[in-house]
């Protein structure tokens, strides 16, 4: 892929206190009449209760959402703010980088750390694939005869309209440069299917998920808010995309896009949201707060669209780069699977060693929420990291559009 450019920027004192998850649950099923900004605030408040910080010391609230899921999803961040318990005066952000947004959320917050306009920040990524909505978008004026036109945006947001290809194919052209084959791809999804069915067995997964229940979100002087899960159903605490999948199951299903993708060994289409705090080691230290994980430093590049799926190579040699390391210094990495050949042709192309990847099952498995999905990657690298007692870990995803992001997180209790 050539010397990357793109941005980079490293943090001194920069720290990823911890952080909750919901289960990701298939669409269309248990959350899909739930509005993204509730599951927000669910992770939010299970954040503040999992770390026993105050909602009163957090400075700001960084909000990510890719899809307009609900008619008040432009208040996504401010009201996971207001309804965790974040005070009134207390301002709120939303960003959206495609796949890359959860990542660039905390990247937001460490920026403003280091610029010490603010100690705390809550981070957020929440997403409904669900409710994303069927729209129009040239009918302000009225309708003209034959001419009405509602499209589904979750399945019209998969093509990228400027080399006019979906993200699915930008996948099988990194099949063909690297020979990737569809016996390749089910492999993979196998074991990322089998890691996440250990990871849930060890329960290793549900360490960084708050199960989910029907409830009400008060807050004095507004309406309430909340989450009714369908009835019948009592709760939600684990990932139900996850299942046990051989390959002789997977090589059954007919591809997607003429070639080697299937909806087998592609990302899971599900609903969640993920939260975590990140803090200035000042912040930390004056309350003896042990972090999860320092956050080292984030880089962000462009590449082809037509190859979104290469986003995480480049992006990852970037990040090396500028922090003067090399691949073999790192101990784990959380990629997202966007595609199964998408990820083989990133380890491919790096050269990384398959057992130091989503040692815990990736995407195909688990699922991605888009704005989720990076604040997942990180919680889970950092959690692997104290877990196995390692030290570096990189949190990384490919972006439609043509982007790629990557986090480097260190240990501070990993051997040195």
């Amino acid at each position: 892929m050539g010397n990357p450019g793109g941005t980079f920027t490293a943090y001194q004192d920069v720290w990823l206190l911890d952080g909750v998850r919901t289960p990701f649950v298939e669409y269309n099923t248990g959350l899909g009449l739930v509005s993204p900004i509730d599951l927000g605030i669910k992770v939010a408040r299970a954040a503040f209760d999992r770390t026993q910080i105050a909602p009163n010391d957090v400075d700001s609230v960084i909000g990510g959402c890719v899809a307009q899921a609900s008619f008040d999803g432009f208040f996504l961040a401010r009201h996971i703010g207001l309804y965790s318990g974040v005070p009134l005066d207390r301002p709120a952000l939303m960003v959206q980088r495609v796949c890359g947004t959860g990542i660039e959320a905390i990247s937001q917050a460490a920026d403003a750390i280091n610029l010490r306009k603010i100690s705390l920040a809550l981070c957020v990524g929440a997403e409904s694939m669900s409710r994303n909505p069927i729209a129009a978008y040239t009918h302000r004026g009225g309708f003209r005869m034959g001419q009405v036109e509602f499209k589904d945006v979750l399945w019209e947001a998969l093509r990228d309209t400027a080399p006019d290809v979906t993200m699915g194919e930008t996948a099988e052209k990194v099949a063909v440069t690297y020979n990737i084959t569809r016996e390749d791809a089910d492999h993979f999804a196998e074991t990322s299917f089998a890691r996440a069915l250990a990871a849930q067995k060890t329960r290793f997964l549900a360490g960084e998920i708050v199960p989910l229940v029907s409830e009400k979100f008060e807050l004095q002087g507004y309406k309430p808010r909340g989450i009714q899960l369908p009835k019948g159903v009592d709760q939600l605490a684990d990932d139900t995309h996850v299942r046990p999948s051989s390959y002789e199951a997977l090589a059954k299903i007919r591809p997607a896009f003429g070639g080697v993708q299937t909806g087998g060994n592609s990302s899971g289409i599900v609903d969640g949201a993920a939260a975590t705090l990140v803090g200035s080691g000042d912040y930390a230290r004056s309350r003896g707060f042990q972090p999860l994980a320092r956050v080292a430093c984030v880089a962000a590049v462009g590449v082809p669209p037509e190859v979104m799926s290469m986003g995480p190579a480049p992006a990852i040699r970037r990040l090396l780069n500028g922090a003067g390391m090399t691949l073999d210094q790192i101990d784990r990495f959380e990629i997202n699977e966007a595609f199964a050949a998408q990820i083989i042709g990133v380890e491919r192309e790096l050269k990384l060693d398959p057992s130091k990847v989503n040692v815990n099952g990736g995407a195909i498995a688990i699922g991605h929420p888009l704005a989720a999905t990076g604040v997942r990657l990180a919680l889970t690298v950092a959690r692997q990291l104290r877990h196995s007692n390692l030290r570096f870990g990189i949190a990384s995803a490919c972006i439609g559009g043509g982007q790629g992001i990557a986090m480097l997180l260190e240990n501070p209790a990993g051997p040195v």
